[in-house]
């Protein structure tokens, strides 16, 4: 017997394997920010998920003795998040938006936006009445326009996406949350497929990471796909087609929500002035804009004169 098996011998508990994935995730200098953001939420994490335990775990339920099987399956999971760098949703093939569970994999970036902290509010103060059109704009998984049509249950919401096998991520998860009389997938470039619709709301998560920092970015966030993540030189290339097509698909008293992330500074040099209002989160997060369809369109009418 090897020290090594001698020593995962030792492994008895659920609090053994949690604390030893915890260790050989820093000790393997992992990086997170995927739905955790240390090593040992993460290892809980992937520890109760491979037990099919809530996460919600009574603790003294983290003392019992686990079994061969269970502690095999348990620290194969965790030996592969170190193997390979992959964020723990893509080796569950699930993350949490919202209260909501959704399927993930490569084709889409893991669900972790502020904008759920929005949804949960139904995007007050800023939102004028209960909206019926809802866009989600990159939509990725569809988390964010799904976890819209379960807070306005009178809603119809389309999820346009450019990429296909995202497209089949979000046939999925409109299947898994019974919402299909509602919620559509539309596939093609941003609002080019939506054939001059209207929307009291659109959301957006587009990509708007400079290209130089998607470059220096970490394994773990080089697993999701490029095309969702680089917007360009400054990360404005996508954000400032929306903000120019956004007017001809917004009602009077529609309101665009954006997530722009940690390039509040590339948005602000490249649209100075702009009237957008950003929200401050309870729960973490920032890079949220929001603006109304009267600003945005006379925003867009100032610029276009001072050309």
């Amino acid at each position: 017997m090897t020290d090594e098996t001698h020593a995962l011998d030792a492994l008895r508990t659920v609090r053994d394997l949690i604390r030893w994935g915890a260790s050989r995730f820093n000790e393997a200098g992992l990086v997170f920010g995927h739905g955790t953001d240390n090593a040992l939420d993460e290892a809980f994490h992937l520890v109760l998920w491979s037990l099919h335990l809530p996460f919600d775990l009574p603790a003294v339920y983290l003392e019992s003795a686990l079994t061969a099987a269970e502690r095999s399956a348990a620290l194969k999971l965790l030996q592969e998040r170190v193997r390979t760098r992959k964020p723990a949703a893509y080796l569950t093939g699930e993350a949490w938006f919202a209260g909501l569970a959704f399927a993930v994999d490569e084709r889409v970036l893991v669900p972790r936006s502020p904008i759920a902290e929005l949804i949960g509010a139904r995007f007050a103060p800023w939102l004028a009445g209960e909206p019926q059109t809802i866009l989600d704009l990159c939509a990725g998984s569809g988390c964010i326009g799904i976890a819209c049509a379960h807070a306005f249950e009178q809603a119809s919401v389309d999820l346009a996406e450019i990429d296909a096998g995202a497209i089949e991520l979000i046939q999925r998860n409109i299947a898994r949350h019974g919402v299909a009389e509602r919620v559509r997938a539309v596939h093609g470039d941003l609002f080019g497929p939506l054939r001059g619709r209207r929307y009291d709301l659109v959301v957006s998560n587009p990509p708007y990471v400079p290209a130089r920092e998607w470059e220096a970015l970490a394994p773990e966030f080089k697993q999701e796909p490029r095309i969702a993540l680089d917007g360009g030189a400054d990360g404005m290339d996508v954000v400032e087609r929306i903000l120019r097509q956004a007017p001809a698909h917004l009602t009077p008293h529609g309101l665009l929500v954006c997530e722009i992330g940690g390039s509040q500074d590339e948005f602000e040099a490249r649209f100075p002035r702009i009237p957008v209002a950003w929200p401050d989160f309870e729960h973490g997060g920032d890079g949220v804009f929001l603006i109304g369809a009267a600003e945005l369109r006379g925003w867009l009418r100032a610029q276009d004169k001072a050309r």
